[in-house]
């Protein structure tokens, strides 16, 4: 299983990469693993901000809908166009083609207060 040491992860299997001032965010490799196939993404929460842990969106396997939620503080820019057509990218590359929302982070600090690649594998590995 990967855990990319330049990612900061949450308890509920999202990572976050930022990029100057924006946010890439995406599930984790494990929860991908866990999910099975993705069949849909659906993020109807760009534009929008939302505070850390809220739901930005879901994500459909074959038999379960499950909910995705925000890292930190911020705005929803964008979504993964690429995954309309192609939810399967999650599953083949979760930290690189499969990135579910571009955000802006309302302060990057926060960022900072979020998992490391060590953490969130103790957290996997109970």
């Amino acid at each position: 299983m990967n855990f990319p040491q330049n990612l900061k992860y949450t308890n509920e299997h999202e990572w976050i990469r930022v990029e100057g001032d924006i946010a890439y965010v995406g599930i984790t490799d494990y929860a991908q693993e866990q999910l099975g196939d993705i069949v849909f993404v659906d993020i109807p929460t760009v534009g929008e901000s939302l505070e850390a842990g809220e739901t930005f969106g879901t994500i459909e396997v074959v038999k379960t809908i499950s909910d995705l939620f925000l890292p930190v503080e911020g705005k929803v820019l964008e979504q993964n166009e690429a995954l309309e057509e192609n939810p399967e990218l999650v599953n083949k590359d979760p930290y690189g083609e499969g990135w579910l929302i571009k955000m802006k982070p309302a302060d990057l600090k926060d960022v900072e207060d979020l998992l490391d690649a060590e953490a969130y594998k103790a957290v996997v590995n109970g």
